[in-house]
């Protein structure tokens, strides 16, 4: 049986911490920023870990 490929778009859009945890981009901060109040777009910096629901889909694609 040969090895599972990891999805490579995945890979590009997360990151698995040292602990396991998997992080990613906050959504929202791609358009319509001129709409957007400021404290939103500074609340959506950074990266957040993602949601459990996601968890399962995720560690499929990244073949883990």
């Amino acid at each position: 049986m040969p090895k599972m490929k990891s999805h490579t778009g995945m890979g590009k859009r997360v990151k698995v911490t040292g602990r396991g945890k998997i992080v990613a981009q906050q959504v929202g901060l791609r358009h319509n920023l001129e709409k957007k109040a400021s404290t939103r777009t500074r609340r959506l910096t950074g990266t957040v870990e993602v949601a459990k629901a996601d968890y399962k889909r995720i560690k499929k694609l990244l073949a883990r």
